[in-house]
């Protein structure tokens, strides 16, 4: 008997030794409940088939898979195990009183069954285990209660043998049934922490990736050393900002070397020192320094563990400050000439005034004056205008209030300016040929400040020229980029390349009488109109001058 009993014992825990396999192997929980399904309806048949008999009842270990089945299968199981029990439980009932206590079983027990799947599947590990272990006990004691009714009806005494034996199947059933419950359980939690494991190193992984990408994106030179003082990692621009030594020629080479085969000690002992630092726990950074031309930032930190603050490791990070630096003057500067030229301008509005009124007073004198003293009177007047002229386009070039602007035509502003240019060309002996293109969109204008840009491109392109030079005009529409161009041709000496760069300095001139103030002006005031100014120009051929208006600006 007990060598039935040991082999119905093995039998029970097939479930659990094929979910052990099952587990082995790496599947995911989801396949398990119909795994289990399938191996506890084998289970069952397996020990239905091997009962043995006592006292004519026949015993096996079959209600444990077929618990665990239900438990962990769901509602599909609890009825798929139930109509494999019944099917090979039915031919075993001999009597009436067999076939009552089956009837009584099977409608009490399906219906917990469904009632408990879900309540067990929410429960942790130690209620489960209640929870199966008092299901274990009453379905026990129900058994127990069938063999004494089934001993009491066939007149069977209950002798020391009997009662061992109860006794041993009763033990020999929750030990099954409690070892069935803590492995599935313990490869549950298993798989779980192995899956949580895999996605922390799955999202660490990414995290690092993210950082490293980081480290090799960013402007700033990155070196990172271990508590040795091996380089760990060296991104593209720390690769640039700290490599002196020419026997190095690949960044890959460096990565696992030490940083003093790396770091040259004669021409970067500040960068040693600031890892050595470092590693010791301090915390390191200097002031803008410059080298081979370039103004660097320097900086050396530790790395720690977080858990116990020991020094894994040091970072040097390097800056490169030129362009900011640059930029930063430059700004400075910009600002002193803002600050510069409003003083200026609020100088010279006021220099006008006497200025009128010395040209009144020369004018008057004038008229008195014998007629061989007209001509310095003529000249005075004259350097007056044009000292005054000089005034309006500084003034011009430094107001910085908001223009009054409608939408207008370029096209109708040349118009207007056509005839007082072609009689200026005249005059010099030239002419002025205009070419309009087909269709301009209306821009937001101002047709004073326009027609000043008009005037003074044309004036500078006649005076390039000699005589019987053609200025040429012409205005062009590209659709695609929202873009209008004005374009104006001389055919007279052209600029040469080393000039180019200064066109639109002001007070840059190359002409004996001229005050430097005109391109710029003209600059000023497309940049106002959202344009820009573009030069080609060939020494001996000629210069164009392009005036471009952004419409979607």
């Amino acid at each position: 008997m007990l060598k039935e009993m040991l082999v119905q014992f093995l039998i029970s825990l097939l479930p659990v030794f094929s979910y052990q396999l099952w587990s082995n192997r790496g599947k995911s929980w989801n396949g398990v409940p119909a795994f289990l399904s399938l191996f506890s309806g084998v289970s069952v048949i397996l020990s239905m088939l091997a009962s043995y008999k006592f006292n004519d009842y026949e015993m096996n270990f079959r209600m444990i898979p077929y618990l665990i089945g239900c438990l962990y299968g769901g509602p599909y199981a609890v009825l798929g195990l139930s109509a494999i029990y019944t099917i090979f439980r039915i031919p075993t009932l001999d009597t009436a009183s067999e076939v009552v206590f089956f009837i009584a079983f099977m409608a009490a027990y399906i219906p917990i069954m469904l009632f408990l799947y879900k309540p067990f599947q929410r429960s942790p590990r130690y209620k489960k285990q209640r929870i199966v272990m008092f299901l274990m006990i009453a379905i026990l004691l129900f058994f127990i209660i069938t063999i004494a009714y089934h001993s009491f009806e066939h007149n069977i005494a209950w002798t020391n043998q009997v009662v061992l034996s109860i006794a041993l199947s009763v033990i020999g059933s929750l030990a099954s049934i409690w070892i069935s419950i803590f492995v599935i359980e313990s490869l549950k939690e298993n798989q779980q922490l192995q899956y949580e494991v895999h996605r922390v190193s799955v999202n660490h992984r990414r995290e690092v990736e993210k950082l490293q990408q980081f480290i090799d994106e960013t402007t700033f030179g990155v070196i990172i050393v271990n508590h040795h003082g091996r380089i760990t990692h060296l991104n593209e621009m720390g690769y640039r900002l700290f490599h002196k030594r020419a026997n190095i020629s690949e960044r890959t080479e460096i990565v696992g070397k030490y940083y003093s085969a790396f770091l040259h000690a004669d021409n970067q002992a500040i960068d040693i020192q600031l890892l050595q630092e470092a590693l010791k726990g301090t915390k390191t950074s200097l002031e803008p320094l410059m080298e081979e031309g370039r103004m660097l930032v320097k900086t050396a930190f530790s790395i720690r563990n977080l858990t116990s603050g020991a020094i894994t490791g040091a970072a040097l990070i390097a800056q490169d400050v030129t362009e900011l630096n640059l930029l930063r003057n430059e700004v400075g500067r910009m600002e002193r000439l803002s600050l510069v030229g409003q003083m200026a301008a609020s100088i010279t509005h006021e220099i006008r005034n006497p200025m009128a009124v010395i040209r009144g007073f020369v004018q008057l004198m004038k008229e008195r004056m014998p007629g061989e003293q007209q001509q310095y009177f003529r000249i005075i007047m004259e350097e007056l205008d044009r000292a005054n002229a000089i005034i309006s386009d500084f003034l011009s070039l430094a107001q910085n209030r908001a223009l009054a602007m409608e939408m207008s035509s370029l096209h109708e502003i040349i118009g207007e300016m056509a005839p007082l240019l072609d009689a200026d060309a005249n005059m010099r002996g030239q002419s002025i040929e205009v070419e309009l293109c087909d269709y301009i969109p209306p821009l937001m204008l101002n047709s004073k400040e326009i027609k000043q840009l008009l005037l003074n491109l044309a004036r500078n392109g006649m005076e390039a020229m000699g005589d019987k030079g053609v200025l040429r005009m012409k205005t062009e529409y590209v659709q695609e980029k929202e873009r209008i161009e004005l374009r104006i041709q001389d055919h007279g000496v052209g600029i040469p390349q080393e000039q180019m760069q200064h066109l639109f300095e002001p007070f840059y001139t190359t002409k004996t009488r001229g005050t430097g103030l005109g391109l710029p002006l003209c600059l000023s005031i497309a940049e106002r109109h959202n344009g820009k100014i573009e030069v080609e120009s060939k020494e001996g051929e000629g210069t164009t001058f392009i005036v471009s208006f952004n419409r979607s600006a």
